[in-house]
């Protein structure tokens, strides 16, 4: 996925610097939803002499170019995911902040069901649902 990423930047006329390879390719890795700070903490990995500053600025130029999608689960950070990534939806455990990603055919139906009642033709949706684990 992360050659992806690459390829599109490069599409969109980004100038990828080697700087911007290593946080495109930990995004692309990502199969959470992390902050700047946790993706400077790994692209930190790859390459030491990276800084919070240069994934900062990176993140924004590839939210700005429609790479990267900024998710804002109330938790104050923001949290961002590939803009490419496969449709789905996110439970929030609000206690702990974990995300879980999920899809169901029949919301799909039903959001699909509302726009067309209301006169509408939907054209994308964002479902956040927030919850605490039930006690068993």
């Amino acid at each position: 996925m992360a050659t992806d990423i690459i390829a599109r930047c490069a599409a969109k006329g980004l100038r990828m610097t080697d700087q911007r390879r290593i946080v495109a390719r930990v995004i692309g890795a990502a199969e959470d939803h992390p902050d700047v700070e946790e993706l400077f903490s790994r692209a930190a990995q790859v390459d030491p002499r990276i800084s919070l500053a240069t994934v900062y600025r990176t993140v924004k130029l590839f939210e700005e170019a429609g790479i990267l999608e900024r998710l804002e689960f109330g938790d104050g950070r923001a949290r961002y995911e590939d803009a490419e990534r496969d449709h789905h939806d996110h439970l929030i455990d609000v206690n702990t902040g974990e995300v879980i990603e999920f899809v169901d055919p029949d919301i799909e139906a039903l959001q699909e069901r509302i726009a067309a009642r209301l006169g509408y033709r939907l054209i994308g949706h964002r479902l956040e649902l927030l919850g605490v684990p039930v006690k068993k």
